[in-house]
């Protein structure tokens, strides 16, 4: 059995993505660490928790609970009974570059509103079911939401995923969707309900999922199983034959909920099935028309070395503690909303950058050359609304949305 409301909204863009995999997401820092005990927290705002390491054998490592404005950053959290991070009606979370291992579920976030977990590392998720992911957002609602970047690694004998990323009833804005950008998954199963990503999950809508690399993730891939306003863009998925495999990508709605106006484009997908056989995509038809879906491919170029060998961050190397750039902080666009221009900032030099501007559509309407850190550009043709600016040094891109007054 595969396990596993609606708003009116316009249309999400179906924009495809690229980003370059050539350095790897997840978290950079190593330690030092202070030795901490659980943290529970109940009204705190405006602080940061910083450089710890907490294990906790009876529940969560960290948890939060009517909390906001809080990072959490540079910890190294488990083993663990319950979760490394456990939120609960939080409000304007950070999480980044912290490392997990054996844990519950890696972040856990309930009833909560801008949510961003970006950059971490977790090693054997264990479950047992509802638990078993390396983030699960449940009634996350509104914009800024985010898990991106992050990465995952399962090791058969040492884990019990359930879905490594689930987004259940959740809804993003419309202006700024629930993001899944970049992740490396590798790693699921035995669960013969679980695999990689889910979303829309008893309903849900404004989910992106895009540019995310996924080895041996399960029973299945991604997954639409409700939803509207879903876009699965650009992902790369890889299974060989297991006992528990079923479909690389599916879309299912399997609630009372509305699935519609979705997305599944560009997707490449080699997945064996529990028999042996191809089953790289697979549509039930009870969502309406799925946009793109015959972009998708069964590649068998797609293999198990989308990711390396070693995907984890590794401590005991001379360069770990080198903490990768941030492309984040080194791209600036201006102001937005703008009216009839932008200015980009970058500090990335010895490149060769390039602009590029996409209407809502997809369509491209800007491609400009950059020739030095600050350039503005003029926008003073294109009517008011929502674009998206991708930005190209070199191998690395990013994506940025632009609003037009």
């Amino acid at each position: 059995m595969i396990k596993k409301a609606t708003i009116q909204i316009i249309i999400l863009v179906s924009l495809i993505q690229t980003f370059s995999y050539a350095q790897r997401p997840g978290a950079s820092y190593c330690g030092p660490h202070t030795i901490s005990q659980p943290i529970i927290l109940n009204g705190v705002h405006d602080t940061t928790i910083s450089e710890l390491s907490i294990h906790n054998p009876n529940g969560n490592c960290i948890s939060l609970s009517n909390c906001n404005n809080v990072t959490i950053t540079k910890c190294n959290l488990g083993p663990s009974q319950g979760n490394g991070i456990d939120l609960y009606n939080c409000n304007n979370i950070t999480i980044t570059d912290c490392r997990m291992d054996s844990v519950a579920t890696g972040v856990y976030a309930l009833h909560s509103h801008a949510i961003s977990v970006k950059y971490i590392d977790v090693k054997n998720v264990i479950g047992p079911f509802p638990r078993g992911q390396m983030v699960q957002f449940d009634s996350v609602m509104g914009a800024g939401n985010q898990i991106d970047y992050n990465v995952l690694e399962n090791i058969s004998g040492q884990s019990y995923p359930e879905d490594a990323i689930s987004v259940y009833m959740s809804h993003g804005s419309v202006l700024d969707p629930i993001e899944v950008i970049g992740n490396w998954i590798r790693g699921g199963g035995p669960s013969t309900s679980g695999g990689g990503i889910m979303v829309g999950d008893n309903g849900g809508s404004c989910i992106y999922v895009s540019d995310n690399l996924l080895v041996n993730p399960g029973q299945y891939g991604i997954a639409i199983s409700s939803g509207t306003y879903i876009q699965i863009l650009n992902n790369k998925i890889y299974a060989k034959q297991q006992s528990f495999t079923n479909v690389g990508l599916y879309v299912w709605n399997q609630y009372t909920s509305a699935c519609s106006s979705n997305t599944a484009s560009g997707n490449q997908i080699n997945w064996t099935d529990h028999t042996g056989a191809s089953n790289p995509y697979w549509d039930n038809g009870n969502c309406g028309t799925v946009n793109g879906w015959s972009t998708n491919s069964y590649d068998i170029t797609i293999d198990s070395t989308i990711l390396p060998v070693n995907i984890l961050l590794n401590c005991n190397a001379a360069s770990s503690n080198t903490i990768k750039d941030d492309i984040e902080k080194d791209i600036k666009i201006f102001p937005n909303p703008a009216q009839e221009n932008f200015i980009i900032e970058t500090s990335l030099t010895g490149k060769e950058n390039t602009i590029l501007v996409y209407g809502i559509e997809g369509k491209e309407l800007i491609h400009q050359q950059l020739t030095n850190n600050r350039t503005q550009i003029d926008i003073s043709s294109l009517t008011s609304g929502i674009y998206f600016i991708k930005f190209i040094s070199g191998n690395t891109v990013q994506v940025k949305k632009l609003i037009k007054k």
